[in-house]
């Protein structure tokens, strides 16, 4: 076995020394970790394992040994009743081979994979964020709907659990969904400190279920004080080359072999062979899309064939042979790798590419001793970038095996800079295999025609549907006025946050506000009217200028649908346009109406189409569209719908599209549906919405008597010829100015998230707009003020007093304000008067 010492030392060292970094734990750790750096605004040291095949070749045979067991131990812990029941999820990229091993050893369970490939046709099973990794965004598509759907235990395994985050909102996303009554998290190493251990204790009582940890080994990394700065000044040292360490040293990187090969300027010297290997057809090439126990038994049967393959290929005096696996396809290149190690005299390692830069050192103290680097050869979702092949220059590799699937066997892969020929340079003989990407047919396929024609209603208008007048605004929503679907407040607090429920299967009790709240409205649309014009014309020239000269306005509802109104008057009043304007529906999770974006395609050019909303907190919605907009498109939808997102306010700096960046009061967001045209927020549930029906929402006829939604709108548009100049002048420095997203909003909620022990980005709303909402439909905790907020903050503070809701003034604040969700919401916590209770 190859592990994380070797000749005395240990491949943590160079890390450890210069950092002041510690492993404790069980004596197996150093033997199967070391540490390398990366560039992350998180943890500059990275824990390489030398027994998941992922940076560090190794035998094939301790990589799968190291999975059985793992899988092997968790079927001793099922019982073999539970065991037949389970299902096994593996997390992309670096635990999808793990995960299958597990599955391996749990002997008859189901396999499944997140991935960050999306795959047209294939519908979304669920997601989630991987908040501390480079590349976050999960998918899950199963091939058969029901595989999550079932009471069994669900095990989830990744190569690593450090903090536990990942795993713990894996399981909130997917309890919401498919609620079940056993959790297994499943990890090489368990790296957590003692407070993050008792959050699994804590989390699994909250969603009233049982959820085991099984690992290899347990240790945690003790870190002094201002690593993290101190671990970015040394990987920006190395990767600009200076190379001085901080006690004078010189960089470790090696004159015979380069630890960085990216520049191509090596000569290609290896001889290339491509192997057919007669994959069986309709064989899964991995579980992105599930694999079952028969898929298991098919791929057992036909190993020995295709390696046969493979050893006809591999010189008969080769020493030493690295099968290369891809990303996320893991699993098949190591079974063909631990197959092969039994048919060729060679020693056989294995390893794949992946996309997650790591500083590379050629020192025997380093675990990243050598990187290649190549380009993404799989048109990958997140657009071009480069990826990685670890330790295999320098390797002494007298054959390397590449084995990717169909969809990355592209001009790329072959290209002078690609993969093969990078590989080609430090090693005599690339062998090529391509697994067929597979792709499931899709569900009831055969039974559907060629193409679905498009029944749907036209969109509702006022004064029939929303107070608004019938051609400032159409909903594309069907009305669900006569439903019942209110719940009080702490009992959906508690339905969300256990995992019972989705916030769009019911709605929260209408706030109805005091005399003293009203006139908190009045007097901030009187001081903000202005400055809300003037944001109204400079996002709407804005989008006039850049994204089409006569724009189709979607709003999304119910927040972005005044701003959408808004933008028509304006460019009505100052280019004689009249816009059509729609409002749809976008949930969290579940992304937006597909339905509805197929009639807008069926009636507009998608790329006129250009969606609007109010204000951007940490930018989820932002992500969500995009992602959404990806989906349908993958599925067959219309082409040309642009995700960027136009808005009145971007205090999180996320989107190119906005009227200002200040966090400032809009007036529209310290009410609900009686600044909203009459309307609820959306509802999508199951037995109200069906897969040919818009989403719905209510129109609220009997608020009539308090509704200032037109006195909203008509305050800021009797502002509008005042700002104009104004207008015109901020448009052009905005459009000549540097204008690419920070996401500097979202990094403040990651980092507030943790210093106030919550752990979940969903629970934490930024900017005025979203803690209004947090205070009007939600169990707030705690709000967050910035020190010195003085008008904007009244109608919050006012609101925060009714409410029992402390208000802490912070001085380092990006956004006026901050609303905390109460992070362990039961009925428990709140009073007999149905306040908050502080904590």
């Amino acid at each position: 076995m190859r592990n994380a010492v070797n000749n005395g030392v240990w491949s943590g060292t160079w890390v450890a020394e210069r950092l002041g970094l510690e492993l404790v734990g069980d004596d197996a750790l150093p033997q199967m970790l070391g540490l390398a750096l990366r560039r992350n605004p998180k943890r500059a040291h990275l824990l390489v394992s030398h027994v998941l095949g992922k940076h560090v070749p190794q035998s094939p045979a301790v990589v799968h040994g190291h999975g059985l067991a793992l899988g092997r131990r968790v079927r001793e812990l099922l019982g073999p009743e539970e065991a037949a029941k389970a299902v096994v999820l593996g997390y992309a990229e670096t635990a999808t081979g793990l995960g299958h091993c597990v599955a391996d050893g749990v002997g008859v369970a189901a396999y499944l994979h997140s991935t960050r490939r999306p795959v047209p046709g294939v519908a979304t099973a669920g997601g989630f964020e991987e908040s501390h990794s480079h590349a976050t965004s999960h998918l899950l598509l199963p091939e058969d709907p029901t595989l999550l759907v079932g009471d069994g235990p669900l095990v989830l395994v990744d190569d690593e659990f450090s903090t536990g985050n990942t795993v713990l909102n894996t399981i909130r996303d997917l309890h919401g969904r498919y609620p079940r009554d056993r959790y297994v998290v499943v990890a090489l190493v368990d790296m957590r400190s003692a407070a993050d251990a008792g959050r699994l204790d804590d989390f699994a009582r909250e969603i009233g279920a049982r959820v085991d940890l099984v690992a290899t080994a347990s240790g945690t990394v003790r870190l002094p004080e201002g690593v993290l700065e101190k671990g970015q000044a040394l990987v920006a040292r190395h990767e600009t080359g200076t190379g001085t360490a901080a006690n004078g040293e010189r960089s470790a990187v090696s004159e015979a072999h380069p630890a960085d090969d990216r520049t191509g300027q090596t000569r290609a010297r290896g001889h290339l062979a491509r192997v057919d290997l007669h994959w069986p057809r309709g064989l899964p090439d991995g579980g992105r899309h599930g694999f079952t126990p028969a898929h298991r038994e098919r791929l057992e049967a036909a190993l020995p064939a295709m390696t046969a393959r493979l050893a006809e290929a591999i010189p008969g005096d080769a020493r030493s042979v690295l099968v290369l696996g891809f990303e996320e396809l893991m699993y098949t290149p190591l079974r063909l790798a631990r197959e092969l190690a039994e048919a060729v005299p060679a020693e056989v390692r294995y390893s794949t590419t992946t996309r997650s830069p790591v500083l590379a050192v050629d020192d025997p103290g380093y675990a990243i001793r050598s990187r290649i680097v190549f380009p993404a050869h799989d048109e990958p979702a997140d657009g071009p970038g480069e990826r990685y092949a670890y330790n295999v220059a320098g390797g002494g590799f007298d054959a390397v095996v590449a084995v990717v699937d169909s969809v990355a066997d592209t001009p790329p892969l072959h290209a002078p800079d690609g993969l093969l020929s990078r590989l080609a340079a430090h090693t005599p003989h690339v062998v090529l295999a391509v697994v067929p990407s597979y792709v499931p047919e899709p569900l009831y396929a055969a039974a559907l025609p060629e193409k679905r024609p498009l029944m749907l209603p036209e969109p509702l208008r006022g004064p029939a549907f929303s107070s608004y007048a019938p051609e400032e605004v159409g909903w594309l929503l069907q009305d669900l006025s006569d439903v019942t679907l209110e719940a009080p407040t702490e009992e959906r607090e508690e339905a969300i946050q256990s995992g019972g429920a989705h916030y769009a299967e019911s709605l929260p009790v209408e706030y109805q506000p005091s005399e003293h709240y009203q006139e908190l409205f009045h007097a901030a649309l009187e001081t903000s009217a202005a400055r809300i014009a003037q944001a109204v014309g400079v996002v709407t020239e804005t989008v006039i200028a850049e994204r089409s000269p006569r724009p189709v306005l979607v709003s999304l509802a119910r927040a972005g649908t005044p701003v959408g109104v808004l933008m028509r008057r304006w460019a009505q009043f100052r280019h004689g346009l009249d816009l059509p304007h729609y409002a749809v529906s976008i949930v969290r999770g579940r992304g937006i109406d597909a339905n509805a974006l197929r009639w807008l395609a069926a009636h507009h050019d998608p790329r006129d189409v250009v969606f609007v909303d109010g204000w951007t907190g940490k930018g989820a919605i932002t992500r969500e569209l995009a992602a959404a907009i990806e989906e349908f498109e993958a599925g067959g939808g219309a082409a040309g719908f642009d995700p960027e997102i136009a808005v009145l306010a971007d205090p999180g700096s996320c989107v190119r599209t906005y009227g200002t960046r200040e966090d400032f009061l809009i007036p529209s967001a310290c009410l609900n549906s009686t600044v909203s045209g009459l309307i609820s927020r959306t509802v999508l549930r199951a037995d109200l919405v069906g897969p040919d029906d818009f989403h719905g929402a209510k129109f609220y006829r009997e608020l009539a008597g308090v509704d200032v939604s037109t006195d909203f709108l008509d305050a800021v548009a009797a502002r509008f010829p005042e700002v104009a100049d104004a207008v015109g002048g901020a448009v052009k420095e905005l459009l000549a100015g540097d204008r690419t997203p920070s996401w500097e909003g979202w990094a403040a909620v990651e980092r507030i998230s943790e210093e106030y022990g919550i752990h979940d980005v969903n629970l934490v709303k930024p900017g005025v707009g979203e803690t209004t909402r947090v205070l009007l439909r939600r169990v707030p905790w705690k709000i967050l003020a910035r020190a010195g907020a003085g008008a904007d903050l009244d109608h919050v503070r006012l609101l925060a007093g009714q409410r029992g809701v402390p208000v802490e003034e912070v001085g380092d604040l990006p956004y006026t304000c901050v609303g905390l969700i109460h992070p362990q919401f039961t009925r428990g916590a709140t009073g007999a008067d149905g306040k908050a209770v502080t904590v």
